[in-house]
C-alpha cells in the first residue's frame, strides 16, 4: 500500500468517513488471490473499510511513518467469518498454547506490525491474536487459518526488489513466474520479438530493445537496490550485460555459465571498464549449487539464491541467528 492511499484513508476518518480501500491496495483480497477461498474475497475488504473509525487513525499514521522512514513493515487485516467461534476456539491438538482466550473480539480490525513486532492497532489484541498479527507479516501467514472463525491477510508497505531478467531465454521462462510469487518485481530485457512477448511472459516487465542485439541496453536504468540475472541466449550479450550492471551498481548481479566460458567473459567484461573487484562480486555461476540442470531447476536454484540474497540484506547476523535458533536450525 503507497503513501497516498494511506493518506486519503486518514482523512476520511478524519472527517468522520468511511474510507475507500480497493484491492488495488491491498492484493491480498483481489478474486485472483482469494480463488477457492471461502472465508476471504474482495467484499471482506470493502466490510473492513466500513468498519473503520477515528480510533484506527494512529494504525495507519503509524504505517504512514514506516513508509516514510523506509521501514520493513506491515498493514495486517483481521477477517472474522464467524464471531463466536474466532472467540471462544482457544486451541488446536497440534500448536502450543497461546493463552486462556481465543481473539480478543469477533470483530473485524486494521493493524500495523514491523519486522521489530511492534503492533499498533485501535484494540488491544489477545495472546492468540498478537501471535497471528506477528506470523501473517510472512504474507501470506503460514498459519493464518490455524484457528477457525478468523483469517488474515497483509500487504507490505515497502517497495519489492526488482529483478532484471537480461535475456528472455528458457530459464528466464521459469524464473520469472517464481520470482514474482515470492515477492520480487520482474523485468525481462531482450532484443528478439520472439522470445520477449506476452507468451512467454504473461505478467512481467518487458523491454524490447532494438537493433538486433544489446547495444540500447545503456538507455535502462535500475536502482541500487535491484538484482540482475545475466542470462542472454547462448551467452552471446553476457558481456555487455555484466557492464551494464556493473555500472548500475546494482546490489546483487549473478551470471549463467561454466568457468572457461565466464573466462572469455572476463577479458571482454574487464575490456569494457569493469574492475577485477567489480568481476570478483559478479555470482558465477548463478544460483544455488544443488545438482540443477534443466532450465525449471535452475530457475529454483536462481530463486533459492536471490530470496537468500534479499534475507541477508534485510537482516542482520544476529537476527539470523535468532531466526535459525528459534526454529532449531
Amino acid at each position: 500500500m503507497n503513501k497516498d492511499a494511506i493518506e486519503a484513508i486518514i482523512k476520511d476518518l478524519k472527517a468522520g468517513k468511511a474510507p475507500r480501500i480497493t484491492v488495488d491496495d491491498v492484493p491480498a483480497f483481489n478474486e485472483q488471490a482469494t480463488a477457492g477461498n471461502e472465508h476471504m474475497g474482495p467484499a471482506d475488504l470493502e466490510r473492513i473499510a466500513a468498519s473503520l473509525t477515528e480510533a484506527d487513525i494512529p494504525t495507519f499514521e503509524r504505517a504512514l511513518r514506516a513508509i516514510e522512514e523506509g521501514d520493513l513493515a506491515w498493514l495486517g487485516f483481521k477477517v472474522v467469518y464467524d464471531p463466536a467461534v474466532a472467540v471462544t476456539n482457544v486451541d488446536n491438538n497440534v500448536t502450543k498454547k497461546y493463552g486462556d482466550v481465543g481473539s480478543a473480539d469477533g470483530d473485524p480490525l486494521v493493524f500495523f506490525c514491523n519486522d521489530a513486532k511492534e503492533i499498533v492497532a485501535s484494540r488491544e489484541p489477545s495472546p492468540r491474536d498478537s501471535f497471528q498479527m506477528k506470523d501473517v507479516t510472512r504474507g501470506p501467514s503460514m498459519h493464518n487459518e490455524q484457528f477457525e472463525g478468523l483469517t488474515w491477510a497483509s500487504v507490505a508497505l515497502f517497495e519489492p526488489i526488482r529483478v532484471w531478467l537480461l535475456g528472455a531465454s528458457d530459464v528466464a521462462v521459469e524464473l520469472a513466474p517464481l520470482a514474482e510469487h515470492v515477492g520480487f518485481t520482474v523485468t525481462v530485457v531482450d532484443y528478439d520479438e520472439a522470445y520477449i512477448n506476452e507468451e512467454r511472459f504473461p505478467s512481467s516487465e518487458r523491454i524490447l530493445l532494438d537493433g538486433g542485439d544489446f547495444g540500447e541496453l545503456v538507455n535502462c536504468e535500475a536502482s541500487p537496490s535491484d538484482y540482475v540475472c545475466v542470462l542472454t541466449r547462448g551467452h552471446m550479450f553476457d558481456p555487455e550485460s555484466c557492464i551494464w550492471a556493473a555500472g548500475q551498481g546494482v546490489g546483487y548481479i549473478g551470471m549463467m555459465g561454466c568457468a572457461g566460458k565466464n573466462g572469455k567473459v572476463h577479458d571482454l567484461v574487464v575490456s569494457g571498464g569493469v574492475s577485477e573487484e567489480q568481476w570478483d562480486a559478479i555470482k558465477r555461476p548463478i544460483g544455488l549449487k544443488f545438482g540443477a540442470k534443466t532450465p525449471a531447476e535452475l530457475a529454483i536454484a536462481i530463486v533459492a539464491e536471490l530470496i537468500d540474497v534479499r534475507y541477508r540484506a534485510r537482516y542482520s547476523q544476529e537476527a539470523r541467528d535468532k531466526h535459525d535458533q528459534s526454529l532449531g536450525r
